[in-house]
Order: C-alpha cells, then sequence, then structure tokens
C-alpha cells in the first residue's frame, strides 16, 4: 500500500502544503498539485530533459525525484523566471528573438537548464554551452535557434540590469 503524506514545497518562492504518496514524482506534484504547468513529461525517465527545474540552483530531471525529496529545497521553474510586472528573463527573451522554439515542449526543460547551467557557470562558450545543451532533446527545431538564443542570452545575463 502507497502511503501519503503532507510535505511543504517551496517554489519559486512561494509555499504549497501538499498531499502526496511516497511514490510520487516531483514533476506530478510541482504540475498536479502546485499548479506549475510549465513542466513537461515527455520520456518520464530522464531522458529527454523536459522536466527540467531547478533545485536548490541546480538543473534536475523532476521526472527522476520523489516530491517528497525536495522537502525544504528551493524549486525554480519557468514560471518564476520572468521579473517584475512579468518582465521576460533574458533568457526568455532570447528564445524569442531567435525563434528557439517550436512546438514549445521542450522548451521549458531548455530553458531551466540553460539559466541554471549559466548561473552557475556566467562565462560559459559556445562550445561548453553547445555541450550541456545537448542532454536535452528537442525534435522540432534542429538545435541552431535553441543555441543562439542560449549564446546571446549568456552576454545578456552577465549584464547587470
Amino acid at each position: 500500500m502507497t502511503q501519503k503524506r503532507d510535505i511543504k514545497l517551496t517554489a519559486n518562492g512561494l509555499s504549497h502544503a501538499v498531499e502526496v504518496s511516497d511514490r510520487m514524482t516531483l514533476a506530478d506534484a510541482l504540475r498536479e498539485r502546485c499548479g506549475l504547468t510549465s513542466i513537461n513529461l515527455g520520456c518520464e525517465h530522464g531522458v529527454c530533459g523536459a522536466c527540467t527545474i531547478l533545485l536548490d540552483g541546480k538543473p534536475i530531471r523532476s521526472c527522476l525525484m520523489f516530491a517528497v525529496q525536495a522537502e525544504d529545497k528551493e524549486i525554480r521553474t519557468v514560471e518564476g523566471l520572468a521579473g517584475a510586472a512579468d518582465a521576460l528573463h533574458p533568457m526568455q527573451a532570447a528564445f524569442h528573438e531567435h525563434h528557439g522554439l517550436q512546438c514549445g515542449y521542450c522548451t521549458s526543460g531548455f530553458l531551466m537548464l540553460a539559466v541554471g547551467y549559466l548561473e552557475e557557470n556566467p562565462d560559459a562558450g559556445e562550445a561548453e554551452l553547445r555541450e550541456i545543451l545537448s542532454s536535452n532533446l528537442c525534435r522540432c527545431t534542429g538545435y541552431k535557434n535553441i543555441v543562439n538564443a542560449v549564446v546571446d542570452a549568456a552576454g545578456g545575463m552577465r549584464t547587470p540590469c
């Protein structure tokens, strides 16, 4: 029998008191219990990266983690990227400007992977970013526009607002 628990998830600075089963993934809890629908489930095996979020500032595949493991940790999703007055994050603006998305299914995972990596490695170059981005799958764009967007945003993220 699967046990249920009451836990607190902190996502994008907001606390969510939720009931989850011991085996509920973090991806499912964020989508179903917290209403954070930017997390997409593609493969549910950690291969595609569509469910990538930031956990304590590090990109992780939320389909590979149980929700109960994320209690007392800081979760950041695409919903938490926009700044005051819903201004786009530099990465979101670059994806828009460079047409870094088509169907949009993988986009949130790419955004969170790129933001998390660049926050830790602000001086990453194009070759390094290409390598990091290769861990996520996109079936529409061929990656060229995604790479262009991330490289462009890297400069914008280094520049103080």
